[in-house]
């Protein structure tokens, strides 16, 4: 098995120690490289070639979410996962639309921020539905209007059944799930997010339940 290439980047060196000490004795993750600011971020990924980037939210000279912006621009960019402290946070959502795959806070335990790593590797965004909750309710505000009318104009590019599978994604349902609710195979199910993901210009599930969200087509009272 090849081992899951992690570059940790956090300012604060205790934080950088623990991590690496975890993550590096998993057995199946090699800690490639470490970056105490955003700045040093793009280099540090040109030098070592991570596939999983730890990234912490607030850094004194770049911070995590342009830091992740950057990194997601790049046609071979790493996945993204942010350390945070926050449940819910406007900066955790930026991160997401961004491109990062999912975020664990950072008084996780140690277990689950071993397994957030490889499912991120493996393709698997890392966000659990009551975090989605939390995250949607946050991104509320006084733009929702434009927001879903923007998201309702870039959703039209999808067939019918793009869209029933992007609206399951949106709640959260795992591919066979899916495959179970909407009676297909689950490589159809990956054809599908795989066109959807095209269609959209989008780096990852997450994206397309923000984009389902705004949209409206996550609320219990939506027309289906």
């Amino acid at each position: 098995m090849t081992a899951i290439r992690l570059l940790l980047v956090d300012d604060d060196p205790l934080v950088r120690a623990g991590l690496s000490l975890m993550l590096g004795g998993a057995g199946d993750s090699e800690i490639v490289g470490e970056a105490a600011d955003g700045s040093e971020v793009g280099a540090l990924v040109d030098r070592t070639r991570p596939d999983v980037v730890l990234m912490d939210i607030r850094m004194p000279a770049v911070d995590g979410l342009t830091a992740t912006e950057l990194l997601r621009r790049r046609a071979d960019a790493p996945q993204v996962v942010v350390l945070t402290t926050f449940h819910a946070d406007e900066q955790v959502l930026r991160a997401l639309r961004a491109g990062a795959a999912g975020f664990v806070l950072k008084d996780t335990a140690p277990a689950e921020i071993v397994d957030a790593v490889r499912r991120v590797a493996a393709g698997d965004p890392v966000l659990s539905p009551t975090v989605t909750r939390q995250l949607m309710a946050h991104a509320a505000g006084t733009t929702a209007d434009a927001r879903r009318a923007s998201a309702r104009a870039r959703l039209a590019a999808l067939n019918d059944r793009e869209r029933e599978v992007a609206v399951a994604v949106g709640r959260g349902h795992a591919n066979a799930g899916i495959a179970t609710e909407l009676y297909m195979s689950v490589a159809t199910v990956k054809t599908h997010v795989s066109r959807i993901l095209a269609k959209l210009d989008l780096n990852n599930r997450v994206q397309i339940a923000l984009l389902a969200h705004d949209a409206g087509l996550l609320d219990d009272t939506e027309e289906r």
